[in-house]
């Protein structure tokens, strides 16, 4: 029998884009969560971003005693001695970047560690997961991802194309990430990724984060039994050291907010007769309070502590080191 305690674990989320202030915060903490990526742009571009990175930068100086702004993964365990919750900024776009690659060294300097390529539809930097063609990683994206690289900035592919990711496996110099998808041998979904991608992925060093949001999950309904032994199968796959949970929770939003992702401003909504809704979480997995639940069934499913141990935050706290841990841009 296992003697792995939840709560002495450093549990780190892939991604989370939750509508943010005290109550969600707390509800990581109770969760045992102690470091998240946070999305804090989706289709935004360099203006509307650097407000909602000042959001951020007031939030966290408002809720001290609860939360820490971090850009390293060391000031990650530091928050877990701390008892506090460590927020990692992330994109989940390269709009904020817009036509200009400094702004990726610009948006590094405020505080932003991670960033999504593509998110849905093409962009100036490659294809997304729902473009019909995917084009590949442009002329512009591979300068995107050097100057990432250089900075220090993780590169994420969950919700980029499947040759828009390969492109950018290949050209990038150190390893990326898919903070928050599954594989397509589990649930078939554009956002989900094949064998090939994920094998790519991990012999280049990067890291996957299992997602829980029902629409690439295969609804509410699915176990955590299901989850579990999906996690276990990709970590029979391509090792111990690549496998991570990237939640996706969206905490706190209206029901406005989800059209917003869909749509943004590129599609009229008289395009989309069907009018987006939130879709209903399975009952063993509601929000980050339920992060215990996640630790608990994989060790029920057969995973030794020590890869346990790595999936809940070490694999991510692992690449972070790798990837952040850079000073030529300070």
């Amino acid at each position: 029998m296992s003697s792995l305690a939840h709560e002495d674990l450093v549990v780190v989320d892939g991604l989370e884009i939750n509508n943010w202030d005290r109550k969600v915060l707390e509800e990581l903490r109770t969760g045992g969560v102690t470091g998240v990526n946070a999305t804090c742009a989706v289709w935004e571009g360099p203006t509307e971003t650097t407000r909602a990175i000042a959001d951020w930068y007031q939030l966290a100086r408002d809720n001290d005693d609860v939360v820490v702004l971090a850009e390293t993964a060391g000031q990650i365990r530091a928050a877990k001695a701390a008892g506090k919750v460590a927020v990692l900024l992330g994109f989940q776009n390269t709009s904020p970047f817009g036509d200009d690659y400094r702004l990726v060294e610009v948006f590094h300097r405020l505080g932003v560690r991670v960033a999504q390529l593509t998110y849905n539809i093409q962009n100036l930097v490659g294809g997304a997961c729902y473009d019909a063609h995917d084009s590949g990683l442009t002329a512009f994206g591979r300068h995107i991802v050097d100057e990432m690289n250089r900075v220090g900035m993780l590169i994420d592919l969950s919700h980029v194309g499947n040759r828009t990711s390969r492109d950018a496996i290949e050209a990038s110099a150190g390893p990326v990430a898919i903070t928050h998808s599954n594989p397509t041998w589990f649930f078939e979904h554009p956002r989900n990724k094949p064998a090939e991608v994920i094998r790519a992925l991990a012999d280049r060093g990067g890291v996957i984060g299992c997602c829980l949001y029902p629409n690439v999950l295969g609804g509410e309904l699915t176990t955590r039994d299901q989850f579990c032994s999906m996690v276990t199968r990709l970590v029979d796959e391509i090792g111990p050291d690549h496998v991570a949970i990237g939640s996706d929770c969206t905490r706190n939003w209206s029901q406005d907010f989800v059209a917003w992702l869909r749509n943004g401003r590129w599609r009229p909504a008289a395009a989309n007769p069907v009018e987006p809704e939130w879709p209903a979480w399975p009952q063993w997995f509601g929000g980050p309070e339920d992060f215990p639940a996640v630790t608990e069934g994989l060790l029920s499913a057969g995973l030794d502590d020590a890869t346990v141990t790595k999936v809940m935050g070490e694999n991510w706290l692992r690449l972070f080191t790798e990837v952040l841990d850079t000073t030529e841009a300070r």
